[in-house]
């Protein structure tokens, strides 16, 4: 069995950020949900004043017509200029690569970023597309059937279960 600790993760995805960042101008951008919680956690740690740009990529993604509208839908919102500005990425578990594509989609509609990187507190494989992080809390095999969920309690604490027949990407 795979033990995750998230807050170790966390720990190492967090330096691993501030090694890649450093002491650049960047904004972050946190795909709902998971992607949120970590870029607010990782806003405050890291004394960045800029607020936290969050999507939600349902309406991009390449299966809308296929799975319809899903019922937590949330508005997206980039309180900040995209064009020209050095942007993080942030998402929870980075699987087929769909959800990244879709995000980035949405983020070049808001305008043209110098810059997107990409990180992500799990990289699990299998992807679809070529997609790749730039910052990986870490890196784990699993089968198809076998998803990676984050949670947070009320003391902003993270969470990580292993769930059958979930679908993250």
């Amino acid at each position: 069995m795979i033990e995750l600790n998230a807050e170790a993760i966390y720990r190492d995805f967090a330096a691993r950020v501030i090694d890649r960042v450093g002491r650049r101008d960047v904004r972050l951008v946190g795909i709902h949900t998971g992607g949120v919680w970590l870029a607010e956690r990782l806003r405050a740690e890291l004394k960045i004043e800029h607020p936290v740009g969050v999507l939600d990529v349902s309406f991009y993604r390449d299966d809308f017509a296929q799975g319809g509208l899903a019922p937590d839908v949330r508005p997206s919102r980039i309180p900040f200029e995209v064009a020209g500005r050095d942007l993080l990425l942030i998402d929870d578990v980075l699987y087929t690569g769909r959800t990244t594509r879709a995000a980035m989609n949405e983020l070049f509609d808001h305008g043209r970023p110098a810059r997107i990187d990409l990180a992500v507190l799990i990289d699990r494989g299998g992807r679809e597309l070529p997609i790749a992080a730039q910052v990986v809390g870490r890196t784990i095999e699993l089968p198809p059937d076998v998803g990676v969920v984050l949670t947070r309690d009320d003391d902003l604490g993270f969470h990580l279960t292993l769930e059958q027949n979930h679908n993250d990407d």
